[in-house]
């Protein structure tokens, strides 16, 4: 398992490895990496992570690192589904409980509840955590749409004045819940979700996007060799200071 390809397309670094294990491996070395190395600089980092099967060999590879202090870092996610109900396993803030959020002591984990029955006050509450907490670190993929969060192309605004927003989610990103085996079928996907704007995932100081799979082979060709553009929102990832995209073999087809 190993790295096979790397470049640079403007300021992103692309990282293409020959399998979904050893992305997952050395996305996790890296970010753990960083991680350490700004807690030796600060007293709390604030991280913001990503729920989607495409994270889980990373997620699996960070946690499991017994030199990281998790008792000094507060945690994020960055989208959830409105009205879905509070023990269902495809709430994002559950699957990031049962993928590391409930496996490492962190000093706090802060969560969007798609159940607040004020949406827009729920907006303003995490708005204010995010602003209370600048990010240092953003662990996310990629859609089938390009999407990054729920910034799906049609709510995506790379100048958003918003921090985090009620988005409605187009038909590509909900079919891609049902192609993930997150639902058994499209009218069972939520048509509404909370997400973090482009603005605020970019504010964070190190981008790590792990991006695995063939079903993402044409989102991440668009992300690194298309127009940056908001018909792509990850595009914008290629303006970024300090961002890593991590692919597999089969995401990154299109890139070799």
């Amino acid at each position: 398992m190993a790295l096979i390809k790397e470049f640079k397309k403007d300021k992103l670094t692309v990282k293409i490895f020959d399998t979904r294990d050893a992305m997952g491996a050395y996305a996790a070395a890296a970010c753990a990496k960083k991680m350490k190395e700004l807690l030796a600089e600060k007293d709390e980092i604030n991280m913001i992570f990503a729920a989607a099967p495409s994270q889980n060999e990373f997620l699996k590879s960070l946690y499991t690192d017994p030199e990281i202090d998790f008792s000094r870092i507060n945690a994020f996610h960055m989208d959830e589904y409105v009205g879905l109900p509070a023990d269902a396993p495809q709430g994002f803030g559950n699957f990031l409980r049962d993928r590391i959020f409930s496996k490492a002591p962190f000093k706090s984990v802060n969560y969007l509840n798609g159940l607040n029955p004020d949406i827009e006050a729920e907006c303003e509450r995490y708005t204010k955590l995010l602003k209370e907490h600048p990010i240092d670190i953003v662990c996310m993929g990629i859609g089938e749409n390009g999407h990054i969060a729920f910034n799906d192309p049609h709510v995506a605004f790379f100048n958003d004045p918003k921090t985090v927003k009620v988005v409605e989610l187009d038909n590509v990103c909900r079919q891609q819940q049902v192609n993930d085996g997150c639902f058994a079928q499209l009218s069972d996907v939520p048509t509404h979700a909370l997400t973090l704007t482009i603005p605020t995932l970019f504010s964070g100081d190190n981008l790590f996007c792990m991006v695995p799979a063939k079903t993402k082979a044409n989102a991440v060709e668009a992300t690194v060799n298309g127009a940056i553009e908001e018909k792509c929102p990850a595009s914008i990832l290629r303006n970024h200071d300090s961002a890593v995209l991590y692919v597999d073999s089969d995401s990154g087809a299109k890139i070799l």
